[in-house]
């Protein structure tokens, strides 16, 4: 199974990867950044499953499978992280976290 057979994933994937990293850099632009420190890294180490997933997916991966159920896994968290916090730039984060985890669990 390739990009075709994948693409809602594959886009899901992208999608979250672009707003964990729009909200990575809007959290270092928060007055507070110290508090934001584990947003940011949770939203780093999404972005770059998400990318990989991507990537592995429209590749036609045997590793489909193990790779959706750990990028899941880590938009899960995101979004659990990104929950936490009020502002507009984390609660689309979160949403699109939970997105992608739940169209990398329909593999």
């Amino acid at each position: 199974m390739g990009y075709h057979e994948n693409k809602k994933i594959i886009e899901a994937c992208l999608k979250c990867a672009v707003l964990c990293n729009h909200c990575a850099a809007s959290c270092l632009e928060e007055s507070d950044t110290k508090m934001m420190v584990k947003c940011i890294q949770m939203d780093m180490e999404c972005a770059t499953i998400c990318y990989a997933t991507a990537q592995l997916l429209s590749l036609g991966s045997k590793h489909a499978k193990a790779i959706t159920k750990l990028c899941a896994a880590l938009c899960e968290d995101c979004a659990t992280e990104c929950k936490k916090h009020e502002n507009v730039h984390c609660q689309e984060c979160a949403k699109a976290c939970k997105d992608c985890a739940e169209a990398c669990l329909s593999i």
